[in-house]
């Protein structure tokens, strides 16, 4: 009986090497961007991601209401600080962890970023506290209509590996249940 061999040029198997060191993190990202980043979808990530640039539009809507909503004027403003100290707190982690964004041949990068740090996912962090806290204080469950939507547009752009944005949005939260345990306690004395 005749042995059949398989020959690999050596040109696959520096493309098997490449494979090797490609991430499943990697692999997600390729799929969600290829499957996702569609002309239309790609305008409204791109329209989101400067919405959410150093969480100024989170930042402003705060300050909307802060205006708008006399009565509970202190609490939007700090339900604004928490959405600025949420977003603090992820550029601080950032420069601690210094994790590179994504880097690879089939991911394309479709909108700019102030840095090359990935870690976590800034825009998810406001994103997260803004919907956590806005949303107590309009008693609408903004959550689920706010957060998923741009945790996927930064993979859509290739800006963030999926645990970026699920990162991001972990510290959101937990910086926006610290900030409305602290309005209770202030609403409770006063």
């Amino acid at each position: 009986m005749a042995e059949l061999t398989t020959l690999i040029a050596p040109e696959d198997v520096t493309d098997l090497k490449k494979d090797e060191e490609v991430t499943a993190e990697t692999i997600a990202l390729r799929k969600v961007q290829g499957a996702l980043a569609k002309p239309a979808v790609v305008k409204t990530a791109n329209a989101m991601s400067l919405f959410g640039e150093h969480a100024a539009g989170w930042l402003a809507i705060g300050a909307v209401g802060a205006l708008a909503d006399r009565k509970r004027r202190g609490q939007w403003v700090t339900a604004a600080a928490g959405v600025a100290v949420a977003h603090a707190a992820s550029v601080a982690v950032k420069r601690v962890v210094r994790r590179p964004r994504p880097k690879d041949p089939e991911i394309e990068v479709l909108v700019g970023t102030p840095s090359q740090l990935s870690f976590p996912s800034s825009h998810a962090t406001s994103t997260t506290a803004a919907a956590v806290l806005y949303g107590g204080l309009t008693g609408k469950k903004l959550t689920p209509a706010l957060v998923p939507p741009m945790m996927v547009s930064r993979l859509v752009l290739g800006v963030h590996y999926p645990s970026d944005v699920v990162a991001g949005s972990v510290l959101g939260g937990a910086v926006a249940l610290v900030t409305r345990r602290f309005m209770r306690r202030r609403r409770n004395r006063g």
